[in-house]
Order: structure tokens, then C-alpha cells, then sequence
């Protein structure tokens, strides 16, 4: 039985909710020695106000190219990036990415690492202690505030590396297969938590992935990515209900149907 999926025009997704990122014919091209490498082409799309959504794909498809030019880390060669209507061309407080390793201060505690990006702005002690003692218990981390990196465990890494860039309150969320590297129940549980987060702070995500399940399970629309060069293959709105159980027939449809895609 072929499952019932939504395949979904850019416009369509964003009909009820305001669009805050529009991303139109962008190309990047890298210059290899003597040779031009065409790492993504005609990429097209929208992200409306609170939508998260999965950019899927196989190794070298350009997921994470296309995630650094929205972060404003590398510019296009052609096309345009614009959010909230202004043009992306460097990093900025707006964006936050999230990597696959950590990236903490190894040399700051837990609370210290939340604390960073807050120390700039002008905000009195007292108001940046509630801010990140607020998500230290968002991520569950209270008790091990004063710990330092090397002292927890990956998975509690990338609780801290996601309270440092939430408590900066980014209109979007860009996250580059953060989860990658933890073992499958950790995974599940990073997965959950940023399912929560997401619900309590209406955040817009971009969420890099490779894995199939992964996207399925957290998406409200995914985009899959073909190579040579990397473009978007086909948009899927994924329609069911949260939380979303792996063993469902729906959901292995989805699943199913995803890895056509991949393998064509």
C-alpha cells in the first residue's frame, strides 16, 4: 500500500503562517586547483515563522554548503538568501548554528558556556543568571552547571551547545546533523528534547540530516537533496501527528518512500 504523502510547492507550506526565509536560485560554485566544482544549484525555497524542517540527503549532496551560506559563513555565487526581508551576507545573532561536534569553551563550566553569547549585550548580572539558570533547566542541566565539558557525557555536550545558541533567541535555528555522533538512545533523547524546545519557543529549524528516520520523525516539511550538483529533488509535507512512533505504518511509509528518493 503506498502511503499517502504531501508533496508540496515553497508557497504552499507558508500559506497560514508568515514567511521569514526565502532562499531563490542560489548556486555555489567552489574552485578546485584548475577546476570549478558545482556544489548546489538552483536552490528555491521558503521557511515560514516557527516551521521546522529537514534538508535530507546523501553525503556530498551540499547540505551542510547550503547551511553555512544561511548562516552567512560563505557567500553564494549566485542568488539570494533573505530573512525577515534583508539580505544574509554575514553571520549575525538572527542565526544560529548548532554542529555535530560541540564546539564549547572546554575551559568554561556548563553555565559559563550558556552564558557566552549573553555577556556582550547590556543586561545586568542578576537578569543573565535567570536567563541561562531558565535554560539550563529547559536542557536539564541544572545539577551540572558548574561542571566542565570534559567531565559530561556527548549527549549532555550538545544539551549545553543547545541552551548557548537558544538563549541568544534566534529567529532561526540552524542545526548541521548535531546528533550524528551519539549513540541511538541518546539520539532518540536529543531528538525528543529538541521536539519540546521547539514546541515551548516557536523557533523556526533548518535541520541538517542524512538519516531518513531522523527526518521523519522531526519534520514538518523535509527537502530532499540530489548531488551532482546538489539541488532539491522533491518537498515532503510530512502529516502526522506528534510524537511520531517509528513502528507505525504511516510512519514506515513515510520512511520508505524517502529512501526511493535517495536511491533514484
Amino acid at each position: 500500500m503506498k502511503a499517502k504523502l504531501k508533496v508540496v510547492s515553497p508557497q504552499k507550506i507558508t500559506k497560514t503562517r508568515a514567511t521569514i526565509l526565502e532562499i531563490s536560485n542560489l548556486r555555489k560554485v567552489f574552485q578546485v586547483n584548475d577546476t570549478y566544482l558545482n556544489v548546489l544549484e538552483g536552490i528555491n525555497f521558503t521557511a515560514a515563522n516557527g516551521e521546522l524542517i529537514c534538508i535530507l540527503g546523501r553525503s556530498g549532496c551540499g547540505k551542510s554548503t547550503l547551511l553555512k551560506i544561511l548562516a552567512g559563513f560563505i557567500p553564494p555565487s549566485s542568488g539570494t538568501v533573505l530573512l525577515n526581508g534583508q539580505s544574509v551576507t554575514t553571520p549575525g545573532p538572527d542565526r544560529c548554528v548548532v554542529f555535530q561536534e560541540d564546539t564549547l569553551f572546554p575551559w568554561l563550566t556548563v553555565q559559563e558556556n550558556i552564558a557566552f553569547g549573553l555577556k556582550p549585550q547590556t543586561r545586568e548580572k542578576n537578569v543573565i543568571r535567570e536567563e541561562v539558570d531558565l535554560f539550563l533547566a529547559l536542557v536539564g542541566l541544572t545539577e551540572f552547571k558548574n561542571y566542565l565539558p570534559r567531565e559530561i557525557s556527548g549527549g549532555m555536550k550538545q544539551r549545553v551547545a543547545l541552551a548557548r545558541v537558544l538563549v541568544l533567541k534566534p529567529d532561526i535555528l540552524l542545526m548541521d546533523e548535531p546528533f550524528a555522533s551519539l549513540d541511538t538512545y541518546t539520539r532518540e533523547e536529543m531528538q525528543n528534547l529538541l521536539l519540546s524546545l521547539w514546541e515551548k519557543l516557536s523557533h523556526t529549524v533548518l535541520f541538517v540530516t542524512h538519516d531518513v528516520n531522523e527526518a521523519v520523525t522531526l519534520a514538518d516539511r523535509i527537502l530532499v537533496m540530489d548531488k551532482d550538483p546538489g539541488r532539491v529533488q522533491e518537498e515532503i509535507h510530512v502529516d502526522l501527528k506528534r510524537p511520531r512512533k517509528k513502528e507505525s505504518r504511516e510512519f514506515l511509509q513515510y520512511s520508505q518512500y524517502l529512501y526511493e528518493i535517495l536511491r533514484r
